[in-house]
């Protein structure tokens, strides 16, 4: 695995810039999913990961209240697909029905805490030209690990395909409290050979530099991407929950918005 030196600079920004014009949101203000906007999927097979929960589509993992989409993770040993596991919860993609090449990506989320738990706000590539995970990216606007509360990361995937892949990744840390006491806005901006993450309009962190197997630089960002929403359970970079982690946990999530340049 290796490790590129990452200049950031923490810089106040206006995130409502006149050269941005949205082109997709979601408000959360109906009563239920907006399934013309959000795909979710159902499935045992653990992120590829090593996760430890099912997702599904039950109200009880995702639904719209309150002008909020929330994603809850539960410890019931659910059973889909002929496989019970000790938790479920859910992840949703924008697939097929918002993929974008370039732009600004906001979320407005108020997020779970807790050892074991990893919600996240990332994107994958929907039509893979490079290759399978990670020759055709993966770009993560935010995860957070549990038992760190008060910190996100942010990171990019490329090379080859696994074991094969490479990632570049900077964390974020709070002056005070956690990302669970209140909304933040997680931003990424996505531009022709160079990337950049805000919270709260703080610029933190850029990435100029990555590469793919068998093709040029800016590949593999110069392809489209889909948004993805998830709050995982266990897996390889949180470990599992212990007995101190309490279910339910929910990401409640205000609003989604995506920009691009006028």
């Amino acid at each position: 695995m290796h490790w590129l030196v990452i200049i950031f600079a923490c810089v106040a920004i206006d995130l409502r810039s006149e050269d941005w014009k949205l082109v997709w949101s979601d408000e959360f203000d109906g009563g239920q999913l907006d399934y013309n906007k959000w795909s979710v999927e159902v499935n045992s097979f653990g992120g590829g990961n090593n996760e430890l929960q099912l997702y599904t589509d039950r109200p009880k993992n995702v639904r719209v209240e309150n002008g909020k989409l929330i994603i809850e993770a539960h410890k019931d040993n659910h059973n889909i697909q002929g496989t019970q596991r000790e938790y479920s919860s859910a992840r949703l993609r924008t697939k097929h029905r918002g993929d974008w090449l370039y732009g600004r990506i906001e979320v407005r989320a108020k997020l779970p805490l807790g050892r074991g738990i990893w919600p996240a706000i990332w994107m994958l590539p929907t039509d893979e030209k490079y290759g399978t995970w990670a020759a055709s990216g993966e770009i993560d606007i935010m995860e957070l690990v549990g038992h760190k509360p008060s910190e996100y990361l942010g990171s990019l995937q490329y090379g080859g395909k696994w074991p094969n892949n490479r990632h570049t990744r900077k964390d974020y840390k709070l002056a005070k409290g956690t990302f669970g006491d209140n909304f933040h806005t997680f931003a990424f901006e996505w531009e022709k050979g160079e990337v950049r993450w805000y919270v709260d309009g703080i610029h933190w962190q850029t990435q100029k530099r990555w590469s793919t197997e068998g093709a040029k630089f800016p590949a593999p960002f110069d392809q489209r991407f889909h948004l993805i929403l998830n709050v995982a359970v266990g897996g390889n970079l949180p470990g599992p929950p212990t007995s101190a982690t309490r279910f339910p946990v929910q990401m409640d999530v205000d609003w989604v918005r995506v920009y691009q340049r006028k």
